[in-house]
Order: C-alpha cells, then structure tokens, then sequence
C-alpha cells in the first residue's frame, strides 16, 4: 500500500488544490502554485487542516441515516438544543436525519440504498461488502486525500495493514472505519460477586486462569447454595443473558461471539458478513470454516452444558434485553453481559431495585476455551458509508466539501469530544486528577453512554440531548477513547493485559463484483442455517454426538466447501 500522504493545511497543498480547481472547485480559473494557491485557499467557504475546524460560510444541508436505539431513542431535544443543534451552531450544516430502528438499521440502509434513497452519509455500517457491487455507495478511499484528520491518523497510527483489510478487488475501500490506536475490548460479563463470595468462590482469584469449563462448574455450586438459602428453586436458571435474543438478530449475539473467540470459531454477532464463519488458518495460510470445525463441536458443546444443566435461561436466545436486564436487577439472575457504556446503568438498576448496600456486583474479564483470545482483534470498528446519492446531488466540489466535514465530524479530537462529552463548559470540565487533566461531568450530570452515573434526577446527557450515543463516536487515540474510563474500567483492561491475548487479524481474500454476488448467494441461506442449528444445538432441541453429521451436511449442502474454496482461490490470486 502507499504510504497514506497527510494533509497539513490547505494553503501548503498544492496537489489537493489544483484537484479542486480541475474538478471544478468553487474557486475557478485560480492558480494551483505558490501566492495563489494560499489566495485559493483562503476563497474556499470551508477549511482544510489537522485539527481544523469545519465551518461553512454558506448554509448546507446533508442527509445522513441514524439507527435508533430503544433504549436510548431520540427526542426533539437533541435538535434543538443538543448534538444536532450543536453541531449546526459549529458548522454551519444543518443534517437532515432519516431515523431507523437500531433492530432493522441494516435492513432498512439497504432497501434506501437499493431503492436509489439512500442519505449522502451513513454511519454505524459493520460491513460494506454487500452494498460495493451495486455502485449504490462511494469508494471513499478515493477521496481520503481530502480528509486531513482521517489521513493524519492513519499515518500516525501506521494504520495501513488494517486499512487493507478492507479493501475491496478494485483496490479500494467503500466504509470510512473507526479507528483505533490499540484494540479494546467493550463486551464482557458482570457477576453478583457478593453471591459467589457467599457460596466460597473468590471471583478475583478465579478470573486469573478460568475457562467457560470452570465457570459451568463454579455456578453449578453456587446454584446449589443458593437453593440452599431460598434464594431460588431447583428449577430456576440463574443466567439470563441480554444481546443474545431479539437484538442478537437470531445467532446468540455477544454471548456466543465472546465464547466463540474463546474457541477460534466465528459465531454469535462475529458470524455476520463471514461468509459463513470463515476463518484463516495461519499454520496451513489457507481459509476454512470454523462453523464445521472441531472447534465449533467443543463451543456448542460447552455452551449446551449451561442450558442442559439448568443455569443459562434458553430464553435468553429470544428474549428483549429489557427482560434480562429486569432478571439480573431483580436478583433472579447473578450473571449477565455487559459492556463500558452499560455497566454504570447496570449497577444503578441493581441499586434502585435492591438497595445500596444489599449487593456486590463485580465486571470480570470473561473465561478462555482453547485459547485465550480476546475477541475484538482488530484495530478497526464499524464506520460511515456515503452514497452515490451525494455525489450527484452535490457535484464534485459540493462532493469534496461535504467529505471535510465527513472528517471533521468522525475524525476530529474536537468533534470527537463535541459528540461523546457535549460542549466543554455547558456537560462537562476538566479536573486536575493526580496532576493530570481529565474530563468529568458537571454536577448535575450523568451519562449511561459513558458509564458514569449519577443521583436518580441527575440529567443524562445521552437521554436529553444525544450525546455519547453510538452513531458518531468510534476510534480515535486510547487517551481519547478511554477519558471516560472509570478507575473500575481501567482496572478491567489492566486485567485484560495480564489474562488475555490479542488474536492475530485475519487477511482478507477481495472478490470482484461477480464472485461477491456468488458468495453472498452462497452465504446468507448457509448463515441463516448456521445460526438456527447453532441455537438449536445450545438449547437442547438438537443431539450434538447424534445430529452433528446431519448438521455438517446441511451445511455442505449450502454449499460451505464452495464459500471455502472460492475464498481461497480469491486469496491466492491476490498474492
């Protein structure tokens, strides 16, 4: 790959100049070259620059999609006084916001996309591979020359290799990533520790070495101790786990995605966009399916033995979150999934419904399966897509302008604090914390998409005004990413650092258009077949020693040998 130029200021540029004036710049007929390359510059109605603020001279407006989350949905306010407004107030863009569902976001995206009514920017996108081939959206690689912060980063960061994970046959990508100094991982589980403590286990000393094999056998004996006081019947299951059911979209969502890392197998919300949970086999530097694989036998194995044996609820795998937060709050359950931005809501619900004092909940660094991976390996996350739509609307100059403000909003430190902290002074203030400036909220203030909690009529600032919600903050710098890291949380990774490992990232095998189209005919009725036999597996209604070979030739049936074979004759081609 060539290294990623970056982009200091507009005046010193006059490569990016002379592209704007050559695609027909809002500046015509200007030097590209010295004195009037600054005079060009300084005629645009928009700024170039690291760190430069984005500010239209001439009203704009740019559609952009949203996905909505139930559980923190949008209200007016957030148009009228808080991220929006704000981000209008600064730039001089007024965003026109075309809201789906957080359930549907994907589905909807792509109907807009196909239907040709896609907004110019689409954020939250996971996958990009299924829009490419219809030229509905924009390869935003070409256009990276005119995004500074984007290109400075991706420099500073030596962000090259990861980029390239995404790049499509044609040598380009199509999704603007977040992306990260360092990976972190978000997901993992939190424990009812002063119960576990009560039944004789230390949960500090277990999570040092446990495997999904020891927690089975842990909750086995705290189960009983707990029938034993009355605190639940025989019958009862003391797991009930959120973001498995209805928003793990049918395949067991961050459950079995966390034990299915554990286990080198793709699975849970990790089998989207695998082509079937396609993997890569680095000793034999080929791709195979871990969906068929031993491995997979060892996950559903494990992950059967907690239904079988009367700990983890199968409902899990159906229910809303709503009902698995109520289970854990109540104190029905004592294990539940959890995340940064959850925990503080976590522990408050718990709080409010059993009182101060009356618990003891613990967020612990997950159990290992056959190796000790952390299950986010990659330095990228989800990013923004921009239609085909914006460029014919805007023209190419209209175009390269909106794709600077695209940088300032989703790469800018000053943005990236705008939308995760709201507007210093009026949420939030620096603190001097052991001779160190860090942010804190005002008083007054709390934030569930922070994990920072307050008193019962504190205001959340997710809630009231948008900020900190999961549409435009992603990536950046660790310092930045984790300046709202609670003491608990950096304790979290410090264990991280001590008990897990950091897989290695997967290559990437780019098809053209054509063998896309074929992989993606092979892939959804072969993940769709793979999510239900996985479920059926976990939750008893399939014999795994008696069913598993019916499972594997159901599998080949949908043709998995093909996915594998094409991906691989794709990978080899490219070296």
């Amino acid at each position: 790959m060539k290294k990623i130029a970056r982009i200091a200021a507009a005046a010193a540029c006059t490569a990016l100049l002379a592209a704007l004036v050559g695609c027909g710049g809002e500046k015509k007929g200007a030097s590209a070259g010295g004195k009037d390359a600054g005079k060009a510059a300084e005629a645009l109605d928009y700024q170039f620059g690291v760190d430069t603020p984005f500010h239209s001279d001439t009203p704009v407006t740019y559609s952009i999609s949203f996905s909505d989350a139930s559980w923190y949905p949008m209200v007016d306010t957030w148009k009228t006084e808080g991220i929006f407004k704000k981000i209008e107030d600064l730039t001089n863009v007024h965003l026109d916001i075309t809201s789906y569902d957080s359930n549907d976001y994907n589905q909807k995206v792509n109907l807009a996309i196909n239907s040709g009514a896609a907004t110019y920017i689409i954020p939250k996108i996971y996958s990009e591979d299924q829009y490419v081939a219809g030229g509905g959206v924009i390869a935003v690689s070409d256009y990276t020359q005119y995004m500074p912060n984007f290109t400075a980063f991706a420099e500073k960061y030596d962000m090259g290799p990861d980029l390239d994970t995404i790049r499509q046959s044609d040598g380009k990508f199509y999704r603007l990533p977040g992306m990260h100094q360092a990976a972190l991982q978000d997901y993992t589980i939190m424990v009812r520790d002063d119960i576990f403590t009560a039944a004789g286990y230390d949960i500090r000393e277990l999570e040092k070495d446990w495997t999904w094999e020891k927690l089975h056998d842990v909750l086995l004996d705290v189960k009983k101790y707990m029938v034993s006081k009355g605190m639940c019947k025989q019958s009862d299951y003391i797991w009930s786990d959120l973001w498995c059911g209805e928003s793990g979209k049918g395949s067991g969502g961050n459950l079995l995605k966390l034990m299915g890392a554990s286990y080198n197998v793709l699975s849970g919300w990790a089998i989207e966009g695998s082509n079937g949970g396609i993997k890569f086999d680095w000793n034999k530097g080929e791709f195979y399916s871990s969906s068929i694989s031993d491995d997979f036998k060892k996950l559903i194995t494990v992950a059967n033995s907690y239904v079988k044996d009367g700990l983890l609820d199968p409902e899990s795998f159906t229910q809303t979150d709503e009902v698995a937060h109520n289970k854990f709050y109540n104190g029905k359950t004592i294990i539940m999934s959890t995340n940064r931005a959850q925990m503080s809501t976590d522990l408050a619900g718990i709080e409010k419904i059993l009182g101060k004092g009356n618990y003891s909940a613990y967020v612990t660094a997950y159990p290992s399966g056959t190796n000790k991976n952390l299950a986010e390996t990659s330095r990228l996350e989800c990013g923004v897509m921009i239609s085909r739509n914006a460029l014919d609307a805007l023209g190419e100059a209209g175009f390269i302008k909106m794709m600077r403000f695209v940088d300032w909003l989703f790469y800018s430190k000053d943005a990236y604090s705008l939308v995760k902290w709201g507007p210093e002074g009026e949420t939030w203030h620096y603190v001097d914390v052991n001779g160190k400036q860090m942010k804190q909220l005002l008083p007054g203030f709390k934030c569930g998409g922070l994990g920072i909690s307050g008193a019962e009529d504190d205001v959340d600032i997710r809630l009231k005004w948008g900020y900190a919600g999961g549409n435009y903050f992603y990536g950046h710098s660790t310092a930045e990413s984790t300046d709202n890291f609670t003491p608990e949380v950096q304790d979290l990774y410090a264990r991280y650092g001590k008990y897990k490992t950091v897989a290695k990232v997967d290559p990437k095998a780019k098809p053209t258009e054509d063998q896309r189209e074929q992989l993606t005919l092979w892939a959804v009725p072969l993940i769709d077949n793979i999510n239900a036999w996985t479920l059926n597996f976990i939750t008893g209604k399939k014999d795994i020693n008696k069913d598993w070979d019916e499972y594997v030739a159901s599998c080949k049936n949908l043709n998995v040998d093909k996915v594998v074979d094409l991906t691989n004759k794709i990978y080899k081609s490219q070296k």
